[in-house]
């Protein structure tokens, strides 16, 4: 759990100093543009930050870009962003908002020159007219992960990078980005990769039960506790431990997995004895950690151990140019006949494929592909016909319609599923979907495990 490479931010390209770069791709070069963060009032007036990475932020604890020493600028205020289309602000749930040029926005668009109002303190956005040029890593794949576009080729490089050493990695990004997927990548690309890679879901496992999913317990230390149970840091030894979605950690757990990660050892429920333990950690979170600061969900001491390197998965919609080399990965991966194949990577059903937003991503994209193999019998020469039922007797709104269809079919799938395999994590690897995906739809349609 040794922490030896230096703290690193954002989804953009390394350059030489080790920091990471906004992308604005052309040809197999990229240009990068920085943007300077100016102190306007107060005692720090005149005081600047340089941004040169794809994002940043500004608050007033030391883990932000622009550090602002007032009261009543939130720890996380907002977070800075350098696209290809422009420059972004994003409030990150602050406790007295965030302003440009006069008026109080969650998401803006930045120009040359605004004035970003945070509590009393005001800052003025520069863009950096000079631009430097950065050689695009020729990383197309990572594990499981692909990547066409400039974008997510420059994450993926990110990730290669990130897995090399033992440093605790933050992987951030939306359900069915495929962090579970770069959080293993990492690990068998790593010294670490003979060793074991344990999963836990901190959003699928009761509060009750998590402290010991992590650290393990003794025969009677609460009641049904009839055997020891070893957790999963102590089954790691010497691995890896996957804390997938650790926003959603009870706040009771939180300082200790911080002593854990601080002291490198654990304590079973049931004893006062603490055992060392050597493992490297992975989190992943589909929540902005730092607003859940802002608003007292999750400890800040706990964010900066967690926060030594984040690298954020981009969603689908942000690199359409993928689809074509994600189509083809997913046909690999359900071993999709010929014929198939020609369909899903024809031109017209990958045409169709990008005007769809994807808002499940990845994981969205691969169902859809699955679903159109499962009854491309019914569909005559057609590459991007959509396979739908027939309209009823009586036309009902088309939302309503594909909203019903879809719940039946998920609950009719997922009482087959939990038939053939009543433990969940079998069943999820059944059906090559997450166990935190798993547990969402089991709650949303009142399905229990073994019922």
């Amino acid at each position: 759990m040794g922490d030896r490479d230096p703290p690193t931010q954002g989804d953009g390209v390394p350059n030489p100093s080790g920091s990471t770069v906004a992308v604005v791709a052309r040809g197999e070069e990229v240009d990068w543009q920085s943007a300077r963060l100016v102190m306007v009032n107060g005692p720090q007036a005149g005081r600047s930050s340089t941004l040169d990475a794809q994002r940043g932020s500004i608050g007033s604890d030391p883990l932000n870009s622009l550090v602002i020493d007032d009261p009543t600028v939130s720890r996380f205020h907002c977070e800075i962003a350098l696209e290809p289309d422009g420059a972004w602000v994003v409030d990150l749930r602050s406790k007295n908002g965030t302003l440009v040029d006069g008026l109080a926005v969650r998401e803006a668009r930045l120009r040359h020159g605004s004035v970003l109002k945070l509590g009393r303190a005001e800052v003025r956005f520069e863009i950096v007219a000079e631009a430097a040029r950065v050689a695009l890593p020729q990383v197309n794949r990572f594990g499981s992960l692909v990547g066409a576009g400039k974008s997510m080729r420059a994450t993926l490089a990110l990730l290669a990078r990130a897995s090399g050493g033992d440093t605790t990695v933050l992987l951030e990004g939306e359900t069915g980005t495929g962090k579970g997927q770069a959080a293993e990548a990492m690990h068998r690309a790593g010294a670490r990769a003979d060793q074991p890679f344990i999963v836990v879901d901190c959003g699928g496992i009761p509060e009750n039960l998590i402290e010991s999913e992590l650290f393990g317990h003794e025969k009677g230390a609460f009641t049904g506790a009839d055997r020891r149970r070893i957790g999963a840091f102590e089954e790691a030894s010497g691995g890896t431990v996957f804390l997938d979605e650790i926003g959603e950690l009870p706040l009771a757990v939180q300082p200790k997995l911080l002593r854990a990660l601080e002291n490198r050892e654990v304590r079973r429920l049931g004893t006062n004895r603490y055992l060392p333990v050597d493992v490297r950690l992975i989190a992943a979170t589909h929540r902005d950690l730092r607003a859940d600061v802002n608003a007292g969900r999750f400890r800040a001491d706990l964010f900066f151990r967690l926060a030594v390197v984040r690298i954020r998965i981009p969603p689908l919609r942000e690199r359409p140019e993928d689809l074509p080399a994600l189509a083809a990965a997913l046909l690999d991966q359900l071993d999709a006949p010929a014929a198939a194949r020609d369909q899903v990577l024809a031109p017209r059903f990958l045409e169709e494929l990008a005007r769809h937003s994807w808002s499940g991503n990845v994981r969205e994209l691969r169902n859809h592909i699955e679903r159109f193999m499962l009854f491309a019998g019914a569909v005559p020469d057609e590459a991007s016909a959509v396979v739908a039922p027939r309209p009823p007797e009586e036309i009902v709104p088309f939302a309503e319609a594909r909203r019903v269809a879809q719940a039946g079919f998920e609950r009719t799938y997922l009482e087959g599923l939990l038939a053939r395999y009543p433990r969940v994590a079998e069943a999820a690897q059944a059906a090559r979907i997450d166990r935190v995906y798993l547990y969402r739809l089991m709650r949303r349609h009142g399905i229990k495990a073994g019922s």
